[in-house]
């Protein structure tokens, strides 16, 4: 994702109505406070009165960064099944602290982490046409490490898959 504010329109609204503006926003879907404070520098509001509506926000509970992590973790695992890897990365660009990311990284399970890189490396191979077993292995490996899983635990879980030995030295 990028949240680069170029050739958007901006707007001036007062600090009343940006704060309601952004209460509104921030109750529909957890947000981060980068997220926030690009939002009100489109609504042209200065850093200085940003600053102080994200406190307001922040103090309010409309951003909380840990839950925004969790929620964030949580919904790309189980909807579009990241692994953690992709999952750390893109917290990294919303400026979510290495606490928070760990967190929220701890939070999910790792019995149901490896049933879904499971699931992906099933998938891949159906799609996979190549009979040759080292071209299949390193086509989904590749593929599992694109989507964020640790490369050495979607190795092992490939071998056990397709009852192969293939290492990186190879």
């Amino acid at each position: 994702m990028n949240y680069k504010v170029t050739n958007l329109r901006k707007i001036s609204l007062t600090p009343q109505l940006a704060l309601h503006k952004m209460m509104q926003w921030c109750a529909y879907q957890e947000r981060s406070q980068h997220e926030a404070r690009l939002k009100l520098h489109q609504m042209g509001l200065r850093d200085h009165e940003a600053e102080e509506l994200l406190a307001t926000l922040i103090s309010e509970n409309f951003l909380n960064e840990e839950r925004f992590a969790l929620a964030f973790a949580g919904g790309k695992f189980r909807i579009k099944h990241w692994g953690r890897n992709k999952i750390r990365m893109e917290l990294r660009q919303h400026k979510v602290t290495e606490a928070c990311i760990r967190t929220a990284l701890q939070s999910i399970d790792p019995e149901v982490y490896i049933q879904v890189m499971g699931r992906v490396i099933d998938k891949k191979l159906a799609l996979i046409k190549q009979r040759d077993a080292r071209t299949r292995f390193y086509n989904t490996l590749t593929y599992l490490v694109s989507r964020g899983f640790e490369s050495d635990l979607a190795r092992d879980l490939l071998n056990e898959k397709i009852n192969t030995n293939f290492t990186e030295t190879e």
